[in-house]
């Protein structure tokens, strides 16, 4: 017998899944279920104004949960906000937290909960704390449908003072429990519905091209492609249908199961970076470069592609280049959101260039992209996308 070409995988579940409308009302018993009678909110104002923090608050005062609230979470997570969290729940004691929001709300969450078991750390010292000691047990309810935050056990948080986008995490603080319910979905502005939801099938296709794909990370990433391709645009045009709502909510959630797994690529390595220099929402900056990277990676990436089409339900190309036809469907559903402008637009001054792509080639992510940039590559295609 010849040498074996079979790849050993180790596949970590990443969580529980409690799914359906209405959900959220088992959050105590949820709590409960992690020995824990005391629950800490971590969310952000915007969503203390339109009432759904005080919804899941009623829900733990009518099962008797005592519970505290930090809801100074911004729309870029900074170390700030971290630490201040960290303080807020670390005053509160020992408590479930429960992360009720969007990417960033769950991204702040973990690093707050691992904070709190590390008396001494502050966010600052990301990069040391992947050794640290256990956080406090999560539980993650998204509001939008698109990060995937809720399955990984890390954050992508802004280090203001270096101007970098830093990762903050723990395997203690990979949520427990994702509870997805798509009825806190329901008032979501069309153009947060556009902007998390290009998110998600970005996370589902880079999943499909990443060096570290496997069969597992495909299966989750393929079945990903398909319900978001189907449902976005329906979620997008109508924000009330509950059907669209809820396929879009289990469909990000795939494809963060397959993220989890595979890693990403060169288009979050960019958008990372964007974010980081002009505070663009993440959505908005992948959507800007989208397809000129999967332009850029296509010699590299034939297959993924071919299995990109496929879950969109393409019909077979007649010239056979199914590369060029997941890249047009891409580019269809981005002009069907509205969500794609010029980086000129979103703040982008020339001499940002250069600081936005050796920021990109330095990401983590980049390293799983199909096709390695140099920092002129990446160059090239920011200025593609001018």
């Amino acid at each position: 017998m010849g040498e074996s070409t079979i790849d050993q995988l180790t596949i970590d579940p990443t969580c529980r899944i409690e799914f359906g409308p209405g959900r959220v009302a088992a959050l105590p018993e949820l709590v409960s279920s992690l020995g824990m009678t005391r629950a800490f909110v971590v969310t952000d104002r915007g969503l203390r104004a339109a009432g759904i923090v005080d919804q899941v608050l009623k829900a733990l005062d009518a099962a008797g949960v005592e519970h505290g609230v930090y809801d100074g979470v911004g729309a870029n997570p900074s170390t700030g906000n971290v630490d201040e969290g960290a303080a807020r729940a670390r005053a509160f004691g020992p408590a479930v937290v429960v992360a009720l929001g969007g990417g960033s709300v769950l991204d702040a969450a973990k690093g707050i909960s691992l904070l709190v078991g590390n008396a001494d750390a502050a966010a600052a010292d990301a990069d040391a704390l992947w050794e640290a000691l256990d956080g406090l047990p999560l539980i993650a309810i998204p509001t939008t449908s698109g990060t995937g935050a809720e399955t990984n056990g890390f954050g992508v948080i802004e280090d203001t003072a270096a101007c970098r986008k830093v990762y903050l995490g723990h395997p203690s603080v990979k949520p427990r429990i994702a509870l997805l319910d798509p009825e806190l979905t329901l008032g979501l502005p069309a153009r947060i519905t556009a902007a998390t939801g290009i998110d998600a099938l970005v996370h589902g296709i880079e999943s499909l091209a990443s060096r570290g794909a496997n069969p597992v990370s495909a299966a989750y990433a393929t079945q990903a492609v398909t319900m978001v391709g189907r449902w976005l645009p329906i979620a997008f045009d109508d924000g009330s249908d509950l059907e669209a709502r809820a396929q879009l909510m289990l469909g990000a959630h795939l494809a963060g199961q397959a993220l989890t797994i595979s890693g990403l690529g060169l288009v979050h390595g960019i958008g990372h970076a964007l974010t980081a220099h002009t505070g663009t929402p993440h959505g908005v900056a992948l959507a800007a470069v989208l397809e000129e990277v999967l332009e850029f990676s296509a010699p590299a990436a034939q297959d993924a592609y071919e299995q990109t089409a496929r879950a969109l339900r393409l019909s077979p190309p007649a010239d056979g280049d199914w590369a060029r036809a997941a890249i047009d469907a891409v580019r269809e559903i981005s002009g069907a959101l509205g969500i794609k402008q010029p980086l000129r637009e979103l703040g982008v001054r020339p001499n940002l260039l250069g600081p936005i792509a050796s920021g990109a080639l330095a990401d983590a992510v980049t390293r799983n992209a199909p096709r390695q940039p140099t920092e002129q590559d990446i160059l090239g295609i920011l200025d593609a996308a001018y």
